[in-house]
């Protein structure tokens, strides 16, 4: 599975990569970003088109649920070891980074909210990514709760919903 950039600082610092391996790491990441940009600018109606969905979408995720724990969803679940969608999620508690930047909704691999539940504080959540068509879709619930100390929500349950 792909590290997210959070991960690989900590790998780096608790000493497991050498400053060299980070870059190598790094300038992937950093290759994924440009090629985004660059399918964007071949094809600006589908970019402009997804922009529009996404902020829509993820207006509406707001105005439901609040921003700051959409955020909250988007970073507990950046955290989570085997999660494909991580690589876009990691720093989705940053506020500078508008929340629509995180929602794939058509262009694959796509990423989106099926279901947003909360419970007397214990969050449920159903996320489907992957491929755009529905039979091929990824669909998977995640319970959350909130972090005993400090801000945001800890994954404390995963299961599969295809």
């Amino acid at each position: 599975m792909l590290r997210t950039p959070p991960q690989l600082f900590a790998d780096f610092e608790a000493g497991l990569m050498t400053r060299e391996q980070l870059h190598v790491a790094m300038a992937f990441h950093a290759r994924n970003l440009i090629e985004e940009v660059a399918e964007a600018r071949e094809n600006p109606v589908a970019a402009w088109w997804e922009g529009v969905l996404a902020r829509k979408f993820a207006s509406r995720l707001a105005a439901r649920h609040g921003e700051r724990r959409i955020r909250a969803i988007f970073s507990a679940l950046a955290d989570v070891p085997d999660f494909m969608p991580a690589q876009w999620l990691w720093n989705a508690h940053h506020p500078d980074v508008p929340l629509f930047c995180f929602l794939r909704l058509r262009k694959e691999p796509i990423f989106r909210l099926a279901h947003v539940e909360n419970q007397a504080g214990i969050v449920t959540v159903t996320i489907e990514y992957g491929a755009a068509e529905k039979h091929e879709t990824t669909r998977e619930e995640f319970t959350l709760a909130h972090k005993r100390y400090g801000i945001g929500f800890e994954v404390t349950g995963r299961r599969s919903l295809n």
